[in-house]
């Protein structure tokens, strides 16, 4: 196996535990609107990701920057083609964070509904975007014979992409009222396990009519194994959600999530980007991607960090695993931190 093609298989691995720690994430920020009744209950969602949800976003900023790293053409034409649609998940991602740390900065009404506002927005959005942009990747787009991306905005919303915004947006949501199930106490974890039910079997039927969908167009033997994966890990996940076994139920969630990123990257594989007009002008894991030299420098230096990140981000979970509820809000306490007896 040559180092671009591990590149590829890290860069997947990268995109994965993304997805699978902001997935919740996002999933919490939609649920403070769907499922919270008050304010106080809104907080309680807020502090379950409190003390992670930054460090969930690193992933994203090291499977980007991996990606310009090693594979400078596939970054270069990604970023350009998709520039509007990821420069509007980048502007939410950044309120999203304002507004975690600033909602409970004041004891304004006015105030602190607008930051639920853009809590409720900035996680939406970007769980939806990132579904079309995956789409897009996975069904080909316009690039030339000079690997650049010569379509235009509206070229990116069709049904196969908009079908893949709305799988990530309800696989997110059912991931994030899981979590929410697991993380509390009292009757906001009972509403989230039945709302979890509810929103499960919605994206149940939308992940089943996508997968089949990307493995009769572009898939292959190695991609059809991890549709049956996503498929029967989802409906453990249900089935577990049904029964209270909330541990069970968000693991097999996150395998769902897993096992979707894996369909995606397999699909491609050897392709980075296809291109729809001519599949000679596709990038590949070959021709786009940097010199040997540059991938064994990134290979050491991965070996080096990536263990340690690991460790730290997993001793912050340990940390932080208690349930919380409503009682463990203190009058003014800020939103966005962790709850007093939540660790």
């Amino acid at each position: 196996m040559h180092l671009h093609d591990v590149w590829f298989v890290l860069i997947a691995v990268l995109w994965t535990g993304y997805f699978f720690l902001e997935g919740f994430d996002f999933g919490i920020g939609v649920l403070t609107k769907l499922l919270a009744r008050d304010r106080s209950e809104r907080r309680v969602l807020i502090n379950t990701i409190g003390p992670v949800w930054d460090g969930n976003e690193v992933w994203l900023l090291t499977a980007g920057g991996a990606t310009f790293a090693a594979f400078p053409d596939w970054y270069a034409t990604l970023f350009s083609g998709f520039y509007l649609p990821l420069l509007v998940i980048l502007v939410c991602l950044i309120v999203r964070g304002v507004a975690f740390e600033y909602r409970a900065k004041r004891d304004g009404e006015r105030w602190q509904r607008n930051w639920e506002h853009a809590i409720f927005w900035t996680s939406l959005l970007p769980a939806f975007l990132w579904g079309v942009a995956f789409a897009n990747i996975v069904h080909g787009v316009k690039i030339d014979a000079h690997k650049e991306y010569v379509g235009g905005f509206w070229d990116l919303l069709h049904g196969y992409a908009l079908l893949g915004g709305l799988v990530t947006l309800a696989l997110f949501t059912f991931h994030g009222a899981v979590f929410a199930s697991l993380k509390t106490v009292g009757p906001i974890r009972e509403r989230a396990r039945a709302f979890a039910t509810r929103i499960g079997a919605v994206a149940a039927l939308l992940a089943l009519a996508f997968l089949i969908w990307t493995q009769a167009v572009s898939g292959n033997g190695r991609s059809l194994v991890a549709l049956i994966v996503a498929a029967v890990a989802l409906a453990l996940a249900l089935g577990a959600n049904i029964a209270g076994r909330e541990g069970w139920s968000f693991a097999f969630s996150g395998v769902t999530i897993a096992a979707t990123v894996a369909l995606f990257f397999l699909s491609l594989f050897p392709d980075v980007m296809p291109s729809s007009l001519d599949s000679a002008w596709s990038l590949t894991v070959s021709n786009a991607s940097a010199t040997p030299y540059t991938l064994r420098i990134m290979t050491w230096c991965a070996a080096v960090a990536t263990p340690l990140v690991l460790l730290y981000q997993g001793w912050t979970y340990w940390v932080f695993r208690k349930r919380i509820g409503t009682q463990h809000i203190a009058a003014g306490q800020p939103t966005g931190r962790p709850a007093e007896g939540a660790h």
